[in-house]
């Protein structure tokens, strides 16, 4: 029952994705061709809500389900780890049509396939988490 809360953010998290189209393959190019602001406006949004969200972490000192603080660290400075990083996401998202989120939204709706691009994205995890600490600083 504790975890019934997350259940329902889930649940409308997968609705509004797929309400506002952010789970199409057809939208997410459309972004990458430059031929559509409806993706970015959606993105704009996020980050927004994520700021907010943030804030309030701080503001209220808001604690995990565990009951541990939520503490936010500093990032490092090095601007290549986030261009190279952000370079191979971008690669993926371009290629197979989605980011994390709709990956799994389109899983739930059907879409099989996405079965294949998740389990590549989490053999891509694993294997940063295996190579992470002798990657460039």
């Amino acid at each position: 029952m504790k975890l019934i809360k997350f259940l329902i953010a889930g649940i409308i998290f997968g609705i509004v994705m797929a309400k506002s189209e952010a789970i199409s393959w057809f939208r997410i190019q459309e972004m990458f061709r430059f031929q559509a602001f409806h993706m970015y406006g959606i993105i704009g949004v996020a980050v927004v809500l994520g700021v907010i969200g943030v804030y309030l972490i701080k503001k209220f000192k808001l604690r995990d389900i565990s009951g541990n603080p939520i503490v936010f660290y500093p990032k490092d400075k090095s601007i290549i780890r986030y261009l190279i990083g952000g370079s191979i996401f971008g690669m993926g998202w371009a290629l197979s049509g989605a980011c994390p989120g709709p990956m799994v939204v389109n899983i739930g709706y059907g879409y099989l396939s996405m079965v294949i691009v998740f389990a590549f994205a989490v053999v891509g995890t694993y294997l940063y988490g295996v190579i992470r600490n002798h990657l460039p600083h």
